[in-house]
């Protein structure tokens, strides 16, 4: 494999692949033609929330030599405040406009610019490893100094929640939340003055027309402005859980634009559901009893402008490089899902009986693996395989480059997967299922899993090990501890009388 190199210079912020002047002049021209007044500049933090501040336009178009000014030297910020990030005595940090990705801002009502921004330590003029994007960044070369591909593709299937009401409180003395939509089945007896029904039930909520699905138009809008924002868009729907559960799907990306995608998809979604009095949320399992939502992601790998993932004369048409990297990823899912499935509430969905892709096993066409490979078609440019467990929680930039390392680690050490488990593993036999292996049953199984198998996340610095060990301790302090150390309401229905 080869060596990358990924910084050059040393006086500047300047390394490979950064910005051209062309690319800074196509800034100048957007702000000018759209009388831009505003510029934002976004980040994200490590768990995986775009954070921003704003700048005004001429402070990128009213100085003397703009290719050596913020695009240069970067604007300062406090990374202490951030997630993830540096301790108060070093607290100092630099963004550096990503001017590729400038565009029109499609939430604010102030004429404003978007930028996505990298992150730099001041000190050694070098990319920050805590900074996500980076970590990305480095996962796609890595792929190149591998020489088995040069691109790697991703499709992640992002399901949602929009909801009319939410309310929730954790105190001393109380904990609650109330969830409310007009479409939820819970809601077919109230008297809304009039109740004009067509609420989906538990479960029904798969493709079914106005009235039954009320956020038809809201989801169109939403694409209309995914699309003006310059993400491609395939397809939305409804989605199988009652309450307004809803998916749009991006059209395929290379790791790091798309990465890029679903931060700005959550971000539209989030805002034109607010404009029209609504909330969206991307938790895994906000409902009890109905479906979850996850991100469903789909991966394949190409070299020179083939896809090595097929093969026609192998199973489901995939080629020996996609079963290996199939058996990476099943290998090391247990440590994938720290990153790929985040959170407590990951876990609440992860649970058999709900679609839920529960068992580390591999399959054409069956839902209840954990990666599958879809067999909608027999072109050669379509083949991929799709691993179902991750959810929307995850920081697409650390997942994505996880499931990366986990592929490219089945390819390097030839990881057999086995044979394919072809039957509906839900429908096994007691003695059956416990052959089958499955992934961790919650966060803190899936973060030991982590810190027994993180090596396939080291190779060429690709995750470095402060980044891996601060993941580790933020989870435990600031997630798992907490939910664990707080009374759940359902206790008191079981436990009080006792």
């Amino acid at each position: 494999m080869k060596t990358i190199e990924r910084q050059k210079g040393k006086g500047s912020f300047r390394w490979n692949g950064a910005a051209t002047e062309s690319d800074i002049k196509n800034v100048s021209r957007l702000i000018e033609e759209n009388h831009i007044e505003i510029v934002d500049l976004k980040f994200n933090d490590l768990p995986g929330l775009w954070q921003h501040f704003s700048i005004p336009s001429s402070e990128l178009t009213e100085i003397d030599d703009p290719v050596t000014s913020i695009w240069e030297e970067g604007i300062g910020f406090d990374g202490s405040s951030i997630r993830g990030f540096q301790k108060i005595q070093e607290s100092d940090m630099i963004l550096l406009p990503d001017p590729k990705t400038a565009i029109l801002d499609p939430a604010c009502e102030v004429p404003t610019l978007s930028i996505i921004c990298d992150i730099y330590d001041p000190l050694t003029k070098r990319p920050y490893t805590r900074d996500p994007r980076y970590v990305a960044k480095k996962a796609e070369l890595f792929l190149k100094a591998t020489e088995f591909a040069d691109t790697s593709y991703w499709g992640p299937e992002m399901e949602f929640f929009l909801f009319n009401d939410i309310r929730f409180d954790q105190t001393v003395n109380s904990g609650y939340y109330f969830i409310d939509s007009i479409e939820g089945e819970w809601n077919s007896g109230r008297d809304e003055k009039p109740n004009l029904g067509y609420k989906p039930r538990y479960k029904e909520g798969y493709f079914p027309v106005p009235p039954h699905d009320s956020l038809q138009d809201l989801r169109s809008q939403i694409i209309l402005a995914m699309i003006k924002a310059g993400i491609k868009i395939e397809v939305h729907h409804h989605e199988v859980a009652t309450a307004g559960q809803c998916e749009i799907d991006m059209k395929f990306d290379t790791l790091v634009k798309i990465a890029d995608q679903c931060l700005l998809y959550k971000y539209i979604i989030k805002n034109m559901a607010r404009k029209q009095n609504m909330v969206a949320t991307f938790m895994p399992k906000p409902l009890f009893g109905d479906n979850g939502s996850g991100m469903h992601t789909h991966l394949s790998l190409w070299s020179k402008g083939q896809n090595i993932f097929y093969d026609a004369k192998g199973y489901a048409g995939i080629s020996q490089v996609a079963k290996y990297a199939i058996g990476g990823l099943l290998k090391h899912a247990p440590a994938l899902l720290a990153f790929c499935a985040p959170t407590t509430n990951s876990y609440k969905r992860l649970v058999p009986g709900y679609e839920a892709p529960v068992n580390l096993v591999y399959s054409a066409r069956n839902r209840s693996a954990a990666v599958r490979i879809p067999v909608y078609s027999d072109n050669p440019k379509t083949k991929r395989i799709e691993f179902r467990p991750p959810d929307n929680t995850a920081n697409p930039y650390l997942a994505f480059a996880a499931m990366l390392m986990a592929a490219l680690d089945g390819i390097i050490n030839k990881i057999d997967p086995g044979e394919p488990t072809d039957v509906n593993t839900y429908d096994m036999t007691p003695e059956e299922a416990a052959k089958v292996p499955t992934v961790p049953g919650s966060l803190e199984a899936s973060i030991a899993a982590l810190e027994n198998d993180y090596g396939f996340l080291l190779r060429d610095d690709v995750f470095t090990e402060d980044v891996i060990d601060v993941w580790i301790a933020y989870k435990r302090e600031a997630e798992i501890d907490p939910v664990r150390l707080r009374p759940h309401p359902y206790e008191f229905y079981l436990y009080f009388d006792i």
